[in-house]
């Protein structure tokens, strides 16, 4: 299913003559298959991107379209996975997985057999009885990326899902996500502030500029899969996000703290540029 951003602009009413002007022209497509990653300086709208392809907000003016149909609001195609799960804390896992499948009309047997499918994909399949407080931060995701796989959606929409999580499991649920990308080929729009989880997740990398965001540079990326960070390929092209990223975060430090402010006096500075941004 292919995704379509024309001339997209959104800006948010402050007080009754005043407009808070949050994307400026967003123009990208995302090709079906295709797993596209959209990183930049907070604030920059890239939440907002996600939840007008979500159909849970509208352009100010433009087209968010799927296969060249106008997203009128949420639907059964397109389904999102935010930062939090978002599990129902009464439920078990099993209960958690099926529950959408039983709302979209589908026979009891048929909803079990195929949370049963979604839990062995994400490796839960001895834990369907446990409830959410019983489970780890990443056994969580597990569950909400199962939850979300079972309605076999077009397009799978993930707001930051590993950024509340301790490197060690964010890297086995890297390995994870792209096992399953490529075993079930869906269209992925993935939000984060970590510029090596974008390049080890993506085909693509939008970086985008601060306030009104604005799409500033796209980068491929062509090191082989399953990826490892370390690739020579992964870690050259990390430098080059992280040069123009920079320019992004010089311009929102300047705006907070003064023209005469620059990141060499900035204490965020890390010499591991693969955590750079999770600063900002």
């Amino acid at each position: 299913m292919k995704v379509r951003l024309k001339q997209v602009n959104k800006s948010f009413q402050k007080g009754k003559n005043d407009s808070l002007n949050v994307l400026d022209n967003i123009d990208f497509n995302i090709n079906e298959g295709e797993f596209v990653s959209l990183i930049g300086p907070s604030g920059c709208g890239k939440s907002t991107i996600l939840k007008l392809i979500a159909g849970l907000d509208y352009p100010t003016s433009g087209e968010v379209l799927m296969n060249d149909k106008k997203i009128k609001g949420p639907g059964t195609d397109r389904v999102v996975v935010f930062q939090e799960g978002g599990l129902f804390p009464w439920m078990t896992v099993f209960e958690n997985v099926t529950y959408g499948l039983l709302r979209k009309k589908m026979t009891k047997k048929e909803a079990e057999e195929k949370a049963m499918e979604g839990l062995k994909m994400v490796h839960l399949g001895n834990f369907i009885q446990s409830y959410p407080h019983e489970l780890s931060g990443g056994m969580k995701q597990r569950v909400a990326i199962a939850r979300a796989l079972v309605m076999d959606p077009d397009v799978l929409l993930m707001d930051e899902p590993f950024a509340a999580l301790d490197e060690q499991t964010r890297l086995v649920l890297h390995k994870e996500l792209q096992s399953i990308w490529a075993e079930t080929g869906k269209t992925i729009l993935f939000i984060t502030h970590n510029i090596r989880e974008a390049l080890t997740l993506s085909d693509r990398v939008l970086l985008m500029s601060t306030r009104p965001g604005a799409i500033k540079q796209e980068f491929t990326v062509q090191a082989a899969r399953p990826r490892d960070p370390s690739d020579s390929n992964i870690v050259e092209l990390e430098r080059r996000v992280m040069h123009e990223l920079e320019e992004e975060m010089e311009k929102v430090l300047k705006e907070e703290f003064g023209d005469d402010y620059t990141l060499a006096k900035s204490n965020i500075h890390d010499s591991d540029n693969s955590h750079m941004g999770s600063h900002i």
